[in-house]
């Protein structure tokens, strides 16, 4: 009895037939049909080059070993040769009974095959663990008054905030310098601007704790070089929260 008559581990007609066909339980007749319907049958051909990349993971776990010639001709003997003399060395098989069964054979393999089935579906079918991603924040920073018009992008993983100027450059003899505020706390510098229509600021590891949903990010207007007080002395040309992806 195949799989496609015992209705396997989920598997049922050409599915059944094609994991059968490639790990080799399939009488001789049926596999000859199976290897001339492959060759006329993309379809069921496409089912059966499925399986093999199914199992191959399992086979390739062992390395390859040829058996000498002698065990094929026991097994041969031991299966298929029924009531061979002592002087032959083989040893005597009973006429009939479970050795000699051709169904008893094939539900073994039937069963070895369901029982590799459900292990590769344990291994291989398995979702990976997704390693959590640490949350990319925006910002879109602006202000009444004022032409400057930033939009910003903390990026955890690579430890950067990423700026994009749309509009508003500084005067001469000043730069914009970029801070966070982090709920009621002073503003803390995140470094001067450099000049361009983009600008990548890398961030420290205590600013990196100041960095959440709901902190703000400011842009003040300062002298060449950036405040030389640790707090803005110029006006603030834009600000915006920050704002999870």
């Amino acid at each position: 009895m195949t799989l496609v008559d015992d209705n396997g581990p989920g598997m049922n007609g050409d599915d059944a037939l094609a994991a059968e066909y490639v790990v080799g339980v399939l009488p001789a007749d049926e596999r000859r049909a199976a290897s001339e319907r492959i060759e006329r049958d993309g379809v069921f051909a496409r089912l059966v080059d499925a399986w093999e990349v199914y199992f191959a993971p399992l086979a390739s776990a062992y390395a390859a070993v040829e058996p000498p010639a002698s065990v094929k001709a026991a097994i041969d003997r031991r299966l298929f040769v029924v009531g061979v003399a002592p002087s032959s060395g083989a040893v005597d098989v009973p006429s009939g009974g479970l050795w000699a069964s051709l169904a008893f054979w094939r539900g073994l393999a039937t069963a070895a095959l369901a029982a590799l089935v459900i292990y590769a579906g344990a291994t291989l079918l398995r979702e990976p663990v997704v390693e959590p991603q640490a949350q990319q924040l925006v910002a879109s920073l602006a202000a009444d008054g004022s032409d400057v018009r930033v939009v910003a992008l903390y990026d955890p993983a690579r430890g950067e905030v990423g700026l994009s100027r749309l509009a508003g450059e500084p005067g001469a003899n000043q730069v914009h310098e970029l801070w966070v505020i982090e709920g009621q706390n002073a503003p803390v510098s995140m470094g001067v601007i450099p000049a361009g229509a983009s600008a990548r600021l890398p961030v420290s590891d205590a600013n990196r704790a100041r960095l959440a949903a709901g902190s703000v990010l400011a842009i003040s207007l300062e002298p060449t070089g950036g405040s030389p007080t640790g707090l803005p002395t110029g006006p603030v040309v834009a600000l915006g929260p920050l704002s999870s992806i």
